[in-house]
């Protein structure tokens, strides 16, 4: 009962973006990126077993999910690490992708082992909030840092790597009742907060139900 009141509501009940699979809504080019996407395998390739648990520990903190079937962030984030994918560009006083994930995880963990005697993702989730808030301020000042400033890694890398991995995946789509890329169908009623009859109805706190009936057929 607790863990149910704990939840929160659904905005988009009954949405389901893999319904539009094959409608015209997605295209053979999207099918093959989500289904690559979601054949990721939840286990490290880039990263060593105790920097994936920390990857872990930490997206835990920054999207805590509820879902039934949880989205694989820290293997979403491993992969785009594997596969050499970049943002195209690197911000100044930051070393690239690889080298900057490498250089943090290191230095989070030494930031837990000094102040709570273990690594991160065995701490309390209160410590990991408490360590996760000090290196956004900047107030973090483990050697294992280098020259890359605690507050810079986790705006330019740490948050903006899990939160982008998060919504790349169709459950966090249901969630905020999107469709995904409309190719080659698009979008008709452009107009504010006018929708078409292809995507997701948003829940009211009395109609629930109808938005879950209608849901059901969006595709």
């Amino acid at each position: 009962m607790p863990d149910n009141q704990n939840r929160p509501v659904e905005r988009y009940p009954g949405y389901d973006v893999m319904k539009k699979r094959f409608s015209p809504s997605w295209n053979a080019q999207t099918r093959r990126v989500i289904e690559r996407r979601l054949a990721i395998d939840d286990a490290p390739c880039f990263f060593t077993a105790d920097e994936f648990a920390t990857v872990r520990a930490v997206a835990a903190r920054i999207v805590p999910q509820h879902h039934t079937d949880a989205i694989p962030v820290a293997a979403l984030v491993d992969h785009k690490l594997h596969e050499g994918i970049s943002d195209g560009y690197r911000v100044a006083g930051m070393p690239r992708e690889r080298e900057a994930w490498r250089l943090g995880l290191a230095a989070i963990d030494a930031e837990a082992r000094g102040a709570h005697g273990d690594h991160f993702a065995a701490l309390e989730q209160d410590q990991q909030d408490a360590l996760l808030r000090a290196m956004e301020k900047g107030e973090l000042g483990a050697r294992e840092w280098g020259s890359m400033k605690p507050a810079e890694f986790f705006r330019k890398r740490l948050a903006h790597d899990i939160v982008l991995a998060y919504y790349a995946h169709p459950v966090a789509w249901n969630e905020i009742g999107w469709g995904g890329p409309a190719s080659p169908r698009g979008y008709v009623r452009l107009g504010f907060n006018d929708r078409d009859p292809w995507e997701a109805v948003e829940a009211r706190t009395d109609d629930d139900a109808a938005a879950r009936r209608i849901n059901r057929h969006v595709g």
